[in-house]
């Protein structure tokens, strides 16, 4: 077929859509069918739009190939323009669901057809992604698009408290949601590290709390975290004026975004304690985090507060916060304490339920509803409240079940500050892994929630903590391509979603972004090889993977360097014994990045009883008593399931079955300071032939430094030969009483 004409193939199967040309849009639209020819704009564009839709048609000047100078009512057109650009409402009896846009492309004009102005913006965001994500977006081909959401919230946080962000900046990450139909921007205006909105009611806020001694916030944190004057030498930070918070909050309504701010309460809150300390528990600047409940003063500050807000933004949410609280100073504080027994609230959790409630009861008043994380529901939570889940699922499960609405945004998929490659050579982040694909690989209606409760998941939003973003060009980084993988989960269902196709779609966005000037993260050359053993077959599976797209992979399994002439890699590599493996990227014959390998250790050991002589933690159990003798090494992260984590000296016993002569013992260990993660002090091997009487054969000492911040990883070898046991017994100090982590004993 490939000599045929497009027109004689559609003569000879008619009603079959044949792709001239292919479309790449992010989220995958609901229906997608490719038509006969193409558009080409004209040097000047007729724009016509129902009256619903003329204000939403100003957006087509934004895009690059659309000029025009005034849009045209249909109202008072009798017939259907045969040319130009056409927004036009959809007929009540149209089968179009309320929420959906219908895009047809013709080679003469476009229409785009809806019911209501958001479903509209959405069309013309699909409009302005096609011509920015091809070399010619002057000349697109025929398509017919009939699309929808899957979930009503599609959420972005971005922190500006950490590190301050110019409204430039912010406007642009609004153009971008906009393209890939997030329509709900986040906006984390107050914490600990600067308040940064305008309140006029009390001018300290952004006189001194907005402003600290450094800019680097790292450094500001562990150095006494004090706040400066407006105009001092050493201040560092910035606010948004009044009237620059209501003008970017017009701007994202324009786009059909809506920005909810939060304004943290009653934790998360030192900088206005140090402007206003007669609201803390102690009344003295830089004591407390958090606001003293049973202070009458506290409430009519932070309603005065939520009226200003209230003025400048008309979303329906407002966010509390209302995470992290630490309570201890409720416990000694007279005022907090006589509350708690008035009010019969038992403790401080009741304490701070009472806080949240009487919060949101004065949101309710005002015809607004309280937004909080999920700590609001410790104590008791007003039915009217909504729940946003980032410690894991949990919290939104519970709340669902309960009848909250809740917004999913839990910590391991949608905690855009964790490393999205592996971190030795990135730019210091807050630690944790979280590559794109398992971005998208997160469904927000999680199991556990009841089939009658899912209404109650509005939707999905991805959290960008910027403590270390000091730069746009940082949360560019750290954002993107991120946020498109959020986009197709926010917005396309989940039997609709495929990783390669998505890989696919994604390489063309790049253009996009480039055009945008985003500095996003690229994707890596470095290659990942692990291990899984198969116990019934007794073979390693190996596999391959990488962040390019479609890469040319050379292996082998013999320990020599990869070439051209080695195999390629499919599919994963069956080995039957230990084997070093190395690949490597090969483009137009020549390697491209560096040489990964890794030994699949084959031991002795897999499959054996191990004794827990100290538990492991039961935040990271991993595969529980299969963790350390499962044959399968871990990745980059130590939340993978395959890092098994423990909170105390590590001791484990591994029971070989039967006496018999040792060679080697080798155990590795992760090190990753900033969320307290260490290589242990010490490690011992010790064995035995009975299980009670053990003799210490060696200890080696830990040579990687604590001071260093990098992910580290550590293996301890172990010389056994001459000795024949039943039992080898494992211990490592932890000296510095955090995490430690391993992923497998192994024994030759």
């Amino acid at each position: 077929m490939a000599g045929l004409s497009a027109a004689i193939l559609f003569y000879l199967f008619p009603g079959v859509t044949f792709a001239q040309d292919s479309l790449f849009i992010i989220p995958k639209p609901l229906i997608q069918h490719a038509r006969l020819g193409y558009f080409t704009f004209p040097k000047e564009t007729q724009v016509f739009a129902s009256n619903a839709f003329i204000g939403a048609a100003d957006l087509l000047h934004e895009h690059p190939y659309i000029h025009f100078e005034k849009t045209k009512p249909l109202g008072g057109i009798k017939q259907m323009p045969k040319q130009g650009i056409i927004l036009m409402m959809a007929n009540p009896k149209d089968t179009l669901a309320q929420n959906a846009y219908r895009l047809l492309v013709e080679p003469g004009r476009i229409i785009i057809t809806a019911h209501q102005p958001t479903a509209m913006l959405n069309g013309i965001a699909t409009l302005l992604q096609i011509a920015n994500t091809r070399k010619n977006g002057g000349r697109i081909p025929a398509v017919w698009i009939e699309d929808s959401p899957a979930l009503g919230y599609r959420g972005l946080m971005l922190d500006v408290s950490r590190n301050f962000l110019p409204i430039s900046f912010l406007k642009k990450y609004i153009d971008i949601m906009f393209l890939y139909k997030l329509n709900t921007f986040h906006w984390h205006l107050t914490d600990g590290a600067g308040w940064r909105l305008e309140i006029k009611k009390y001018p300290e806020l952004t006189q001194k709390a907005a402003w600290r001694t450094n800019a680097n916030w790292k450094y500001w944190w562990n150095n006494g975290r004090k706040y400066a004057e407006m105009g001092s030498p050493e201040a560092s930070g910035g606010f948004y004026t009044a009237d620059e918070a209501k003008d970017f909050v017009n701007y994202a309504l324009k786009r059909g975004i809506t920005v909810i701010p939060e304004i943290e309460m009653p934790a998360h809150s030192e900088e206005v304690l140090a402007a206003y300390p007669n609201l803390s528990c102690y009344g003295v600047p830089y004591k407390n985090a958090e606001f003293c409940i049973g202070n009458d003063e506290t409430f009519t500050f932070l309603q005065n507060v939520l009226d200003e807000v209230m003025a400048i933004f008309p979303s329906k949410y407002i966010h509390i916060g209302g995470d992290e609280a630490d309570k201890s100073a409720w416990k000694t504080c007279p005022k907090c304490q006589k509350v708690i027994r008035d009010l019969n609230l038992k403790d401080e959790n009741g304490l701070q339920s009472y806080a949240v409630k009487r919060l949101e009861a004065y949101l309710t008043s005002k015809g607004r509803k309280l937004i909080g994380w999920d700590e609001i529901l410790e104590g008791g939570l007003s039915p009217g409240a909504t729940v946003m889940s980032w410690r894991g699922e949990a919290g939104g499960i519970e709340a669902a079940n309960s009848g909250h609405d809740v917004i999913m945004t839990p910590g391991a998929y949608l905690y855009f500050d964790a490393y999205q490659t592996n971190p030795i050579g990135q730019p210091e982040a807050i630690g944790g892994y979280l590559p794109l694909q398992k971005v998208y690989a997160y469904h927000p209606i999680a199991a556990g929630i009841n089939a009658d409760m899912q209404k109650h998941i509005l939707g999905v939003q991805a959290n960008l903590w910027t403590e270390y973003m000091p730069t746009p060009n940082q949360v560019d980084y750290m954002a993107f391509p991120r946020v498109l993988a959020l986009a197709e989960v926010a917005w396309t269902a989940e039997k609709n979603k495929n990783w390669n196709d998505f890989q696919l779609r994604l390489q063309k966005h790049y253009l996009l972004l480039q055009r945008f000037n985003v500095n996003y993260y690229p994707p890596s050359t470095a290659l990942s090889i692990l291990s899984k053993f198969d116990i019934d077959k007794k073979l390693a599976n190996v596999t391959i993977t990488s962040e390019q797209f479609e890469p040319t992979i050379h292996y082998t399994v013999d320990g020599s360097a990869p070439t051209t002439s080695s195999p390629l890699y499919h599919t994963a590599i069956p080995l039957p014994a230990t084997a070093t493996v190395k690949a490597a990227i090969f483009k137009n014959d020549v390697q491209s990045g560096k040489t990964a390998d890794l030994v699949t250790d084959v031991h002795k050991a897999i499959g054996k009883k191990v004794i827990y002589n100290t538990p492991w933690s039961s935040s990271y159990p991993a595969q529980k008593e299969l963790t350390l003798v499962n044959g399968q090494t871990g990745d980059l992260t130590y939340g993978d399931g395959q890092w098994q984590g423990f909170n105390d000296d590590f001791d484990v016993t591994i029971d070989m079955d039967t006496t018999e002569p040792l060679s080697q013992v080798k155990i590795r260990f992760m090190q990753l300071t900033g969320p307290g993660v260490y290589i242990p002090s010490q490690v011992t091997i010790a064995v035995s032939n009975d299980g009670k009487v053990f003799k210490t054969v060696q200890k080696i000492d830990n040579d990687v430094p604590y001071t260093d911040s990098s992910l580290r990883f550590k293996t301890f070898l172990f010389n056994l030969s001459g000795n024949t046991a039943r039992y080898i017994r494992v211990t490592g100090i932890n000296e510095k009483r955090g995490f430690i982590f391993t992923d497998e004993v192994v024994v030759y």
